[in-house]
């Protein structure tokens, strides 16, 4: 028999949790608004920046880490990986000039956290994009599929596979995002990129740079270097055969 005075106990216990998960979220906005504005010094366009305010980070890092979901830093997520650090997530996005509609191919999941990023920049509704993203590691597969399915992003389709080799069956793309740094641009990427769509990829191993790929209507490609970085490296047929 459940006595009323352990009714009201558990009812208590449970606006008590209530309450210190409504607190948690505020000081948790107050933390990606700060964020925001310090992005501001990297020349971010206002809709990558809104894109990033709608994206609770805190939902895409281990538990242990979600005090610090904020700080502009990388951040472990298990494995030997992590997510890139907020301001270069930003950055990816501003090069591709991502658009409504569009279809992507990312290349190294993680927590999900970069494909949530860019799916708010692709549209709602019937005209929203789709992005096609591939982990080569289970956990992490299983990792951004929960946290994508828990914050309500429908048009990610995650795919186990070799990134390497792209994702020939749903291509052409509109755009490419590498997250992962590669000894050259791996020639199946190359040839799943639509005329005039972009790739931003890291290349390079102890020194790398992040490069903006261009192909035009003819099919002709460009390259463009954009800075040095550091990320983990593509694990693959046509990148490198072991981290």
């Amino acid at each position: 028999m459940i006595l009323e005075k352990d009714l009201g106990k558990r009812k208590n216990k449970k606006n008590r949790k209530e309450k210190k998960g409504r607190k948690e979220e505020k000081e948790f906005e107050a933390e990606r608004q700060g964020l925001i504005n310090s992005l501001n010094e990297f020349g971010i366009s206002k809709p990558v920046l809104a894109a990033m305010h709608r994206v609770p980070r805190q939902e895409f890092v281990p538990p242990f880490l979600r005090e610090v979901a904020y700080v502009d830093t990388p951040l472990e997520i298990g494995y030997n990986q992590t997510i890139s650090a907020p301001h270069m997530v930003a950055i990816m996005c501003e090069l591709l000039e991502l658009a409504e509609g569009q279809k992507v191919l990312e290349i190294g999941a993680g927590s999900g956290y970069n494909a949530a990023v860019m799916a708010e920049l692709l549209g709602k509704g019937k005209k929203k994009g789709q992005i096609y993203s591939i982990e080569r590691l289970k956990p992490l597969f299983e990792f951004a599929k929960a946290n994508l399915k828990r914050t309500g992003y429908k048009n990610v389709t995650l795919l186990l596979e070799d990134g390497s080799l792209g994702a020939p069956a749903f291509a052409p793309f509109d755009r490419i995002a590498v997250t992962c740094t590669a000894p050259k641009v791996p020639k199946p990427l190359l040839e799943q990129l639509k005329p005039g769509g972009l790739m931003v990829i890291p290349i390079g191993d102890y020194f790398q740079e992040l490069v903006l790929i261009k192909k035009d209507k003819n099919g002709r490609i460009s390259r463009e270097g954009k800075g040095r970085v550091v990320f983990v490296p593509l694990i693959g047929k046509y990148g490198f055969k072991n981290a």
